[in-house]
């Protein structure tokens, strides 16, 4: 874990001011960089030492086989795993002939700045070499948001007190040595040397080199240009040797004198276009950074930092804590996909290889909402991704026996990636999770060229595999069996609530678009008995009900398990799936994260106020959290609930989850759904933020840390800023014409010349319930007493 004070508290920045080497891979994830296509980790810009090498392209990926005991029909052949690409951030230092590495002579400071403003990593270090020799060391890093090739280094050395003799080497390396796995599942498999070189060039401040993956076929190009600037006594040469290239700067400086290198890097990769069409790419790239040049580079990332901020801004009064986590959490999910464009935004990003790289449902369930109202460019380019991956999913969905689509639990290019069947096979809830995020999207934008061109399709295919999946009972009831819903502690369950609601949600969304785009509705053969089907389906959907309990049960069943002996399970024994068999958590009743409790944020107007206390009061006492998108969601009902000082606890630990490395993997890459959940707990938790159809509804309440919260939201063109205070609620349109929304049950009209203010009810008051034994909230080791 990321002990105490690793990073100072403040409001726009993550500063480290003291390196400690234990934890270098967790802070490389937290200061990596990235635009949606490239991600580069928070390495050390010398290279070493390092915890985990990281320099990514989204989509960029090796096959291997998936072992099996026993083969069964049906199970994937072939897994995806993210591989690291050439790496264009190595910048390494000589002084007088000794390595700069901090392993060796004496620190004597060294800080780095993550700037959210700014979008940049910056560097101070102050180091003596084991001769005695002093230099101070600058470098600033970006991954450019405007120019989605570019990535860029500036670099700077100058000594302290003696002349100096400093040699620099600017390098692209491939097939960097990785570190073993770690034992841990969801790690990545480091695959060794996956890239074969196919060209290599440098050429005086030019550098280039084309790979090629072995199995995947992809081809990877990463070029580099350079400005120099030092005494005139500086002197440079460049080589390319295989899987390196390097240009080597030489100059002797008196104190006060600077050498100082910016390194421009582009990055392309492709499965179909040739070596020389790869080169020409990435060089004609390199040519449009630098007619920005580094100081262009810099300004054009303030420009749509300041852009995004003034849309997407949280503000926390009373808790710095928070206040710093939401603009860390906000920064990252925007870097994860601003510039991904027609690519899965993975579930750590592009900051680390665990997940092998893969994206999830946590894209379109947490991740999507977020920049649905902050950034709905990047939530279109991740659906029409979706789209692009169809014939992937019929495919699938063939071969299980069904009919539409069948979206896959874990993937990079489309194809299903988990040797894990009751996921890969049966957590059919993707589907309906993607349908979801259609209909939101095109709710808060009104975007009905992308719902034609986009949304009617993924929603057709989508509906058409519930209703081949699901059956009518001889009573006419409607039945989805032998599904895994979000809970994967409960799988290949009957009638998962979560997955029905979120089903029938799907189902009348598809009956709805073919209607309203009749043409795109013949091109895919859908006619009225079709859509009709849908309707029936949907009407006629069982939503389990234990009506001794006055309870709505996970999935048929649920509440007559035996439950789980939590009081002889220790705490070490936690995540229960690394010391228990799934057979065992399988017919237990306990649950790895929220699952009915998030049909209850997602499908919300099934659910009264009552039989949300009551639901969340049931299963909190059975819920684990074994996974990191658990506390959010908490966080929200919690709040809904009535249980404000809870709903605060679970929101600290969705915040701090990198930050404090709660979870103790963070040096695999950032938990991305984690870090939008801090938005989610805030906005629809304490803000109360709710979809009604085409409309937002609000019922704000504060918990007792916070004396002010503040945020805006994107919709349908208009800019709302949403303002909480204990007592009251402050709604004010910063641009675009009148507004309809809700407060607590209240419809309220917000026009631009008159924000509307209204009342804060106090908060019901209601028994807090307990978590199951050693599995309170996770608290950051500065809140602990």
């Amino acid at each position: 874990m990321i002990a105490q004070g690793a990073y100072a508290v403040e409001p726009w920045t993550v500063r480290e001011t003291d390196l400690t080497l234990d934890v270098l891979a967790q802070s490389e994830s937290v200061f990596a960089l990235s635009n949606g296509h490239v991600g580069w980790r928070g390495n050390l810009d010398e290279g070493e030492p390092h915890g985990l090498p990281g320099s990514y392209l989204n989509g960029v990926h090796e096959l291997h086989p998936l072992p099996y005991a026993e083969a069964g029909y049906g199970y994937p052949e072939s897994g995806q795993t993210v591989i690291n690409v050439t790496n264009g951030k190595v910048v390494r230092l000589l002084v007088d002939d000794e390595p700069f590495d901090l392993r060796y002579g004496r620190l004597v400071a060294h800080e780095r700045t993550l700037d959210l403003r700014r979008g940049v990593l910056e560097r101070v270090c102050e180091w003596t070499s084991p001769a005695g020799s002093t230099v101070r060391v600058r470098s600033t890093r970006l991954v450019s948001l405007t120019q989605r090739a570019i990535a860029a280094v500036a670099y700077e050395v100058e000594p302290v007190d003696s002349r100096t003799r400093v040699v620099i080497q600017s390098e692209l390396v491939t097939n960097e040595s990785l570190p073993e796995p770690n034992g841990d599942p969801r790690a990545a498999r480091a695959l060794k040397s996956p890239l074969e070189q196919e060209e290599g060039f440098a050429d005086g401040p030019r550098l280039r080199l084309v790979h090629r993956t072995r199995r995947s076929g992809l081809r990877v190009a990463v070029a580099a240009d350079h400005v120099v600037t030092g005494p005139q006594r500086t002197t440079t040469n460049s080589e390319s040797n295989v899987d390196v290239a390097r240009l080597t700067v030489t100059s002797v400086l008196d104190p006060g004198e600077r050498l100082r290198v910016e390194k421009l890097v582009a990055h392309g990769w492709s499965g179909a276009r040739s070596r020389p069409a790869m080169s020409d790419q990435v060089e004609a790239a390199l040519a449009a950074a630098a007619h920005s040049g580094w100081q262009g580079l810099l300004d054009e990332q303030q420009a749509y930092l300041d852009d995004f901020w003034a849309r997407a801004d949280v503000e926390v009064d009373g808790d710095e804590e928070i206040q710093q986590a939401v603009r860390f959490a906000l920064f990252h999910v925007l870097q994860a996909g601003a510039r991904a464009e027609g690519r899965a935004i993975p579930a750590k990003g592009l900051t680390g290889s665990g997940y092998d790289g893969h994206a999830f449902w946590d894209t379109e369930t947490f991740v999507l909402p977020l920049l649905t109202y902050t950034s709905p460019g990047a939530v279109a380019e991740a659906l029409r991704w979706r789209q692009n991956t169809l014939p992937a999913a019929r495919e699938r969905a063939t071969q299980l026996g069904l009919r539409g689509a069948a979206f896959p639990w874990r993937t990079i290019e489309g194809s299903e990636g988990s040797a894990y069947w009751p996921a890969g096979t049966a957590a059919f809830h993707v589907n309906a999770d993607i349908a979801d995020a259609v209909v939101r999207y095109v709710a808060a934008t009104g975007d009905r060229d992308f719902e034609r061109d986009t949304g009617v399709e993924l929603l057709v295919e989508t509906a058409r595999l519930w209703r081949s999946l699901g059956h009518h009972d001889p009573h006419g009831t409607f039945h989805i069996d032998g599904v895994t819903g979000p809970d994967e502690y409960s799988a290949i369950a009957d009638d998962n609530t979560y997955t029905n609601l979120m089903a029938r949600a799907n189902l009348l969304a598809a009956a709805d678009a073919v209607e309203r785009h009749t043409e795109q509705a013949a091109r895919l053969g859908v006619d009225e008995e079709e859509s009709a089907a849908w309707r029936d389906a949907a009407t006629a959907m069982h939503i389990p009900y234990n009506h001794d309990l006055g309870v709505h049960e996970q999935h048929v069943g649920f509440t007559r398990y035996q439950r789980w002996d939590f009081e002889s399970t220790g705490p070490e024994q936690f995540p229960l799936m690394l010391h228990f068999p799934y057979f065992d958590l399988y017919r237990k009743q306990v649950v790895k994260q929220a699952d009915l409790v998030l049909a209850m944020y997602t499908c919300g107007s099934h659910f009264d106020d009552e039989h949300i206390a009551r639901n969340f009061a049931y299963y909190e006492p059975l819920t684990v959290r074994d996974s990191s998108l658990s506390a959010c969601v908490q966080a929200v009902i919690a709040a809904q609930a009535g249980h404000p000082g809870l709903a605060y606890d679970y929101t600290v630990e969705a915040a701090l989850m990198d930050l404090a490395d709660l979870e103790q993997n963070t040096r695999d890459g950032l938990h991305i759904a984690s870090l939008a959940g801090t938005w989610t707990a805030l906005v629809a938790g304490f803000g109360g933020m709710r979809r009604d159809g085409d409309t937002l509804r609000f019922a704000p309440r504060l918990p007792e840390r916070f004396s002010r919260l503040a945020f805006t939201i994107q919709l349908l063109d208009r800019r709302l800023r949403v303002e909480i205070t204990p007592d009251k609620a402050t709604y004010t349109l910063l641009a675009g014409p009148s507004l309809t929304i809700g407060h607590h049950g209240e419809p309220l009209n917000v026009s631009p010349d008159s924000p509307a203010v209204r009342m804060v009810p106090p908060t019901p008051v209601r028994p807090t319930p307990k978590q199951p034994p050693h599995r309170t909230p996770k608290a950051h080791p500065a809140s602990m007493s």
